[in-house]
């Protein structure tokens, strides 16, 4: 299967019927456990003004980081109609419904994050959508994924080449020199607090 193919199959898989059940699972995450993760994840930030969630889903994510950061500047692009039209109609978020590598701006963010949607790319679309993150980010980076010391292709809910784990932070940083981490954690699906489904984060900056 060529490479344009793929993507489209990809892009129909996450704007479908699946797409559609994700946004009822992804309903059931905690604002608490997310506010809670990005407090930690924010301690060694000074500033943020805008933020731009790449995969932004329903707006969990972008939700409990106005919490944190009421004042910044919210953005998003997420590929599923039914999950914008939900972000639209619940939150000041400025979302563009597109897929990932056809979202263009030219407006630089204080902080792009990404969390459990890296799993979900194509492989071989990895390099182009590290270039995106990086492209769009003025200094902070937040990669939150499944993380594999070795590329890993796992079983998805019935479903083959949908979900991948890997070093993606490790990745990133190999391909932009000027990108250091600041700072990276984990979060246990059996936290009695505040779980998350086991993501490890990391903290980049860009020089």
């Amino acid at each position: 299967m060529n490479n344009d193919k793929r993507k489209k199959n990809h892009e129909k898989f996450w704007k479908g019927e699946f797409g559609n059940d994700y946004i009822g699972r992804n309903k059931l995450d905690s604002i608490a456990s997310n506010t809670v993760l990005f407090s930690e994840i924010f301690r060694k930030i000074n500033s943020i003004n805008s933020v731009l969630e790449l995969g932004c889903n329903v707006g969990n994510n972008l939700k409990a980081i106005n919490s944190i950061i009421p004042n910044a500047k919210l953005y998003g692009v997420e590929i599923n109609s039914k999950a914008v039209e939900i972000l639209k109609s619940s939150s000041k978020v400025n979302v563009e419904e597109c897929p990932i590598l056809d979202y263009s701006t030219s407006i630089k963010f204080d902080l792009v994050l990404i969390k459990a949607v890296l799993i979900h790319i194509d492989p071989d679309d990895l390099s182009a959508v590290y270039k995106k993150i990086y492209d769009c980010s003025d200094k902070y980076i937040v990669i939150a994924e499944y993380y594999s010391p070795t590329p890993t292709s796992v079983l998805y809910r019935g479903n083959k080449d949908r979900l991948y784990k890997r070093d993606f932070a490790g990745e990133f940083m190999q391909l932009y020199s000027n990108v250091s981490l600041v700072d990276y954690g984990f979060k246990y699906h059996k936290d009695n607090m505040f779980p998350q489904d086991d993501i490890s984060w990391f903290l980049l900056e860009k020089k």
